[in-house]
């Protein structure tokens, strides 16, 4: 009767310890900004306007999607997870939860949202989800132990999002969809890069080879951060250009993308940990804002 007692008192904190478990495979924080930019891909389709039904729907099959490419992810790495002290005490290094257990809440959050997307909206931007947690999961996340291109590899999963919200509003994967690609797509690789210096040492011990230099921390990776952040400026015209968003989202825009030109500067001249992190932070602000201001400034 006391152990049972006992047993029953322990519920509640098992329970939460689980759904921890859960959280810390599915990723919802990181998700959530991915979820974000399909989300604005969608509103920035011509003739659509905001509703809470499609946008809820949306929102809610893209986190189930990225989710199940972050578990499947950690699958993968469940060893490489075990060496680097940021990853340590995920669920799989430490034993807290079987691989079979997370195999199972990655098929079924990742085709769960495929399927979502696909009733909800149509078959296109369901494959193109799933195209997504394929590339990230099975081409992004083995190549990362071999060779410095897994950076680009997972630049293209991850500017897909917004070429999927615009697929499940058009049907299509037209010029606006691939303009927010193009932007998702270079901003990702001074973002990438600055959280691979940051935490270089962490990623050393699993020999991940994430930065462009074999060398490792030289300046070379600034300089490559300068010139993808360079690129945004004149890329950011061109909604304005076709018509998509009007002058304040453009003026906006640019100046989001030189300041990320000049924290990528600062970083190639400094060298540094303290640069580097400017440029992570810069990254974490690049993207919202310039999304936003396209979007409130739609045409």
């Amino acid at each position: 009767m006391l152990r049972a007692e006992t047993a029953i008192n322990r519920m509640p904190a098992l329970v939460r310890g689980k759904a921890r478990d859960y959280s810390l495979l599915l990723k919802p924080n990181l998700s959530f900004m991915v979820v974000f930019s399909s989300v604005i891909g969608y509103l920035m389709a011509p003739g659509i306007h905001f509703e809470i039904l499609p946008v809820l729907q949306l929102f809610v099959g893209g986190m189930l999607v990225t989710g199940g490419a972050n578990t499947l992810n950690q699958i993968l790495e469940r060893d490489i997870d075990a060496l680097m002290h940021r990853t340590r005490e995920r669920p799989l290094p430490t034993g807290r939860m079987t691989q079979t257990e997370a195999l199972i809440l990655a098929t079924a959050a990742g085709l769960g949202g495929s399927i979502m997307i696909t009733i909800t909206f149509n078959a296109l931007a369901g494959l193109l989800s799933m195209m997504s947690l394929v590339l990230y999961a099975f081409a992004y996340t083995p190549m990362k132990r071999i060779h410095p291109i897994s950076v680009f590899i997972g630049a293209i999963p991850g500017a897909m999002p917004p070429l999927i919200g615009w697929a499940a509003a058009t049907g299509t994967i037209s010029l606006g969809g691939w303009l927010f690609f193009l932007i998702q797509f270079f901003w990702q690789f001074p973002h990438y890069w600055a959280i691979a210096w940051v935490c270089f040492e962490d990623y050393a011990r699993a020999n991940l080879r994430m930065l462009p230099s074999h060398e490792g921390k030289t300046r070379f990776t600034g300089l490559q951060c300068m010139f993808y952040s360079i690129v945004l400026v004149p890329l950011v015209v061109l909604p304005r250009v076709i018509g998509m968003s009007g002058n304040i989202g453009m003026y906006i825009s640019m100046a989001c993308g030189v300041a990320y030109f000049l924290a990528s500067m600062n970083f190639f001249i400094k060298n540094d940990h303290k640069s580097a992190k400017r440029v992570m932070f810069s990254s974490f602000i690049y993207l919202p804002v310039v999304l936003l201001s396209l979007y409130f400034n739609k045409l």
